[in-house]
């Protein structure tokens, strides 16, 4: 792990070098203009092809009670992972991480996945697409289960799309009931490896092509 005070600006390019190499970046808070770099003992993945749905989720996904939509609204999303929670009172997303994000997703190569109910932003998250790997960043809800659909959106879209590798960085209990699981340093970084020589395509599904709940979890059967 770097502390902050590195002597450089971060670019975008610089950003993506460092998540092929396994780092990402961090704020003290976002307060803090300043960044770090972080290379974990322990990453939390999701493995796509074991990713948990329960009986209660699939029916809310089933529902379409959530419309689904990708890369509609980026600022919208990531303002709302900054902003406090019931369960996150602070964040380390400050206005640094704001701009390098932003700036990817102009590049192409950062994605959101939104939950709208009536058309007001419910939920989401946003992450960073690299060749077959995938880097999940954020994610917040403002309504009972709209995370956990956006992430069941995005596993079918990844599997769909041909990804090896779900990154979620560090270990929650919520992350560990829906599948995620702690591997060592050494094993991200082997699977990562593996995982960017693959061509793979987030935009499997068209940004614009409404995914019903049924497609969805059929992509989690295939």
């Amino acid at each position: 792990m770097s502390k902050p005070g590195a002597p450089f600006a971060i670019t975008p390019q610089l950003l993506l070098r460092a998540y092929s190499i396994g780092l990402f970046p961090m704020a003290e808070s976002a307060e803090d203009d300043q960044l770090f770099w972080v290379d974990p003992e322990k990453r939390a993945i999701f493995p796509l092809d074991t990713f948990i749905v329960s009986r209660s989720l699939a029916k809310t996904v089933r529902s379409d009670r959530f419309e689904i939509s990708v890369d509609r609204d980026f600022d919208a999303v990531i303002e709302a992972c900054a902003a406090p929670a019931p369960d996150r009172e602070k964040t380390w997303i400050n206005s640094e991480i704001r701009r390098l994000y932003r700036e990817l997703f102009d590049m192409g190569f950062a994605h959101t996945v939104e939950c709208r109910l009536e058309g007001k932003l419910v939920g989401g998250l946003y992450g960073v697409a690299l060749r077959g790997a995938f880097f999940g960043e954020s994610m917040f809800h403002r309504e009972r289960d709209a995370s956990k659909v956006a992430l069941t959106h995005l596993v079918a879209r990844l599997r769909a799309g041909g990804f090896q590798l779900l990154d979620t960085q560090f270990m929650t209990s919520h992350l560990a009931s829906l599948g995620a699981i702690e591997i060592s340093r050494d094993a991200y970084h082997r699977a990562l490896e593996e995982a960017l020589v693959v061509n793979a395509n987030y935009c499997v599904w068209e940004p614009d092509a409404p995914v019903s709940g049924r497609q969805a979890l059929a992509a989690l059967d295939d």
